[in-house]
């Protein structure tokens, strides 16, 4: 017999949401038990796409999910779900995580994992405490082309790793996709949670992660100290930042995260790109043999030619059946105990996280930081 799993969610903050559902929803094993908001410490003034009131309103209406509970932890008590959909704003991540692990629910969330190292590991010990699962969801783990990009890495196909850039600039901000009658408006969007500081907005957490967690994945060891800057300089209708730049210092190579909410064009490949003893790979977008632009790797090994020109392009293989959602994966390896891909997993996170944290401490500080390795306090060093 299939085994079902009751879900619930909590947390309508980040529009990411929309996607976990949908693939929870997608799989005919899945009993929806309820969902419910954490409170927000300013109310919202819009119920636009993408913006907390809408993603609840979908919940309910589209994916049909029975009722929204006004508390969460009543739900949790009441319903005792198998997993839940864990996406607060980032500050709360900590607290619902708790909670839910209490409850002895397994648990996804999107990344970054927290806002802070602190509670990182203090998810971290909840999970352990109670022996529950915790899965932190990228995008960028879905995409064929990164997966390949670090096999390539892996075989030695650009020599050593010198350095790993990373730029997400693809918009102009949260909710800024938005158009016409949907569009968020300045008051608007000040009142929603990414462009407020406290409960871990900004660009920093928003983008600078993905280079964080993918810079960690590649070069395979904690990176030891980190350089951080920060400003809001388009966005005055909040006061977290817009603009982010990290210099992340590993034992043997460097890595520059850089990430904007300003950006009207990106003029150069998002990335991840990553300069070798030997060559350089690109994380880009490429026409196939039957005409279709999809995510590539480019593959440069020949010294001083033109970008416009790779050696080679590489397309990565599918995703592996019954493991090619989020969804998937995380009850793949509830039922078999196979390992989550490794950006899934709680010891690469929480080495991304010392990154970000330290990145946030040295833009304060105005100098170098090191990365904390507190993984120790929790049994994992």
């Amino acid at each position: 017999m299939v085994k079902r799993y009751r879900v619930a969610v909590i947390g309508f903050a980040h529009m990411h949401v929309n996607h976990l559902v949908d693939t929870f929803a997608a799989l005919p094993n899945v009993e929806w038990v309820g969902c419910a908001d954490t409170v927000p410490a300013v109310e919202p003034l819009s119920n636009k796409p993408s913006t907390r009131r809408a993603n609840l309103q979908r919940a309910l209406q589209v994916t049909g999910i029975p009722r929204a509970w006004e508390d969460y932890r009543e739900l949790l008590s009441s319903e005792r779900p198998d997993i839940v959909i864990v996406c607060p704003e980032n500050a709360r991540h900590g607290e619902v995580v708790e909670a839910a692990a209490a409850a002895g629910a397994h648990i996804l969330t999107e990344k970054p994992m927290s806002s802070t190292l602190g509670d990182a590991l203090r998810m971290a010990r909840a999970v352990r405490q109670h022996g529950v699962e915790l899965m932190v969801n990228w995008p960028t783990t879905w995409s064929p082309a990164v997966r390949r990009m670090k096999e390539l890495l892996d075989a030695g196909t650009i020599g050593e790793i010198l350095q790993v850039k990373w730029r997400n600039g693809a918009s102009m901000g949260p909710l800024a996709y938005n158009t016409g009658a949907d569009t968020v408006l300045p008051a608007e969007k000040g009142s929603e949670w990414w462009h407020q500081s406290a409960p871990g907005g900004g660009v920093l957490l928003d983008y600078c992660c993905y280079g964080a967690c993918l810079s960690r994945w590649f070069l395979g060891e904690p990176a030891t100290a980190a350089l951080g800057i920060k400003a809001n300089l388009d966005s005055p209708y909040g006061d977290a930042e817009d603009n982010a730049i990290l210099t992340v210092r590993f034992p043997r190579a460097l890595a520059l995260l850089e990430a904007t909410w300003t950006t009207w064009a990106t003029g150069v490949p998002t990335g991840p790109i990553v300069y070798g003893t030997r060559g350089t790979l690109v994380a880009d977008s490429a026409t196939d043999a039957t005409g279709q632009v999809r995510p590539a790797v480019k593959v440069y090994t020949t010294r001083g030619q033109s970008p416009a020109s790779p050696d080679a392009v590489d397309w990565g293989e599918p995703l592996p059946a019954g493991r090619a959602t989020e969804a998937e994966e995380f009850i793949h390896h509830l039922e078999t105990g196979e390992p989550l891909h490794p950006t899934l997993q709680l010891e690469l996170n929480l080495d991304a996280m010392a990154i970000l944290d330290a990145g946030i401490r040295s833009a304060g500080s105005g100098q170098l930081e090191l990365v904390n390795d507190l993984r120790w306090s929790i049994g994992l060093g």
